[in-house]
């Protein structure tokens, strides 16, 4: 299956509230994740810097369930205020993705 990765980062002040948050993900939203194919998700911080890591046959195509799905409106709602934008997007990129170059399993 395909693995994708992408960048997002948090601010300053929110970097704490961020992992809190990550602790208790709310069930519903879970669940809708693996409703849309979303599977092995990770993400990982090194200082306000994230990088998310998932595998999803097509991320184009499950993100955009996940933009329909109220719970996820409701997630992104509560959570994007936490984020600072990032540098410019390639045209067609939703989020700042990186191409994977090497995956030993």
């Amino acid at each position: 299956m395909p693995r994708y990765a992408f960048r997002l980062r948090v601010k300053p002040e929110c970097v704490e509230q961020y992992d809190l948050e990550h602790t208790r993900v709310w069930p519903e939203l879970l669940a809708k994740l693996k409703e849309v194919g979303i599977s092995d998700y990770s993400i990982f911080r090194r200082g306000r810097d994230l990088i998310l890591v998932l595998c999803v046959e097509d991320f184009e195509a499950a993100w955009n369930k996940l933009d329909e799905a109220p719970v996820n409106q409701r997630w992104q709602a509560f959570m994007g205020p936490l984020f600072e934008p990032l540098e410019p997007l390639e045209p067609g990129e939703r989020f700042p993705m990186f191409r994977e170059v090497f995956h030993l399993e």
